[in-house]
């Protein structure tokens, strides 16, 4: 069967689509994306201007011309916080479905985590163990902690480099008054939750997804994409500091010639370095590695679990002794 997962987010439209089999890795056959830009069209309001409503139902149209081109046979289409969290988002999705004749399904920012971690765990393996995983989107920032297949814990803050670049940079490049209140807005909603993530223990990695933080990481040194994904790539809070006031004193086209940063999210990344390195701080994190698997990738796990494939039978069978079923309360 080959399956394909539509993310509508902030930036793009972006189809990924894989040949699926039980227990294979979710790898993809094709990927396409389709520029969305909705960051600058969010009114104060919350809600999506007309353009930004037009754009994003003609990517989406696009991105299913490819799926039935690609020959998929199931679509899993979604939208992220930009279209989740946007005050006429009923008009957005219908928009969408007149031109694109799917209705997108919207997650929980905690559903999202779920899945992110999900996706981050299965890359990582058991030998991971406690695993604490940070992605920053566009309209908000996950902070998941778990060692077991579920996390533990799982929480979404409204940190999205787009909604805080709106809300507090508005200037390009922003004044020094406007980083200070940005900054001092990010590192309040952190303490909301850091005490509640401190209790639950010290992980043992820690890593990032998304976008933002694979940018970072570029912008820093790290391996770009074509050198694949199992090259290892990190992220010091040391480097992120450096950054920040480097990208603050350039404008949005002056960033987006920087090494790693797309002219998409070239208005947006200051934010997300000061989201990443508070946050980091806050979490007494010194580094994170880069996990190539993110939301996406755990939607895909997520479908593949739930295929029934060709399997030998192993029936578990009751503990018997003198033909009395024992239980654990006989041994209480």
């Amino acid at each position: 069967m080959r399956i394909g997962v539509l993310d509508i987010g902030s930036n793009s439209a972006q189809l990924q689509v894989i040949d699926a089999r039980p227990g294979a890795p979710p790898l993809p056959a094709h990927c396409v994306k389709e520029p969305t830009l909705l960051a600058e069209s969010i009114n104060k309001d919350g809600a999506i201007d007309d353009d930004g409503v037009q754009r994003v139902a003609d990517a989406v149209s696009r991105a299913v011309d490819f799926a039935f081109r690609y020959s998929v046979d199931q679509l899993y289409p979604f939208v992220t916080s930009a279209i989740r969290d946007a005050t006429n988002r009923e008009k957005v999705l219908d928009k969408i479905h007149q031109a694109a004749s799917i209705m997108p399904q919207y997650l929980s920012g905690e559903q999202e985590a779920r899945l992110t971690y999900l996706a981050a765990h299965r890359w990582y393996g058991w030998s991971a163990g406690r695993l604490m995983v940070l992605d920053i989107g566009g309209g908000s920032m996950e902070i998941v902690l778990g060692r077991d297949a579920q996390p533990d814990l799982a929480v979404s803050l409204p940190l999205g480099a787009g909604r805080v670049t709106r809300r507090f940079l508005p200037n390009d490049p922003p004044t020094r008054k406007q980083v200070k209140v940005a900054r001092r807005y990010i590192r309040d909603t952190l303490s909301e939750v850091v005490d509640r993530l401190r209790w639950e223990g010290d992980p043992r990695r820690v890593v990032a997804t998304s976008k933002t933080f694979k940018q970072l990481a570029r912008l820093n040194g790290a391996a770009p994409q074509r050198k694949g994904p199992f090259v290892r790539r990190t992220l010091s809070v040391t480097a992120l500091a450096r950054s920040i006031p480097k990208l603050a004193a350039k404008t949005a086209a002056e960033r987006g010639r920087m090494r790693g940063v797309s002219k998409s999210r070239s208005r947006q990344i200051l934010a997300g370095a000061m989201i990443a390195h508070d946050a980091m701080v806050a979490l007494d994190i010194s580094s994170v590695e880069i996990c190539p698997w993110a939301l996406r990738e755990g939607i895909m796990l997520q479908h593949l679990a739930g295929m029934v494939g060709d399997s030998v039978s192993l029936p578990l069978q009751p503990l018997t002794r003198n033909g009395r079923v024992i239980e654990l309360r006989d041994h209480a």
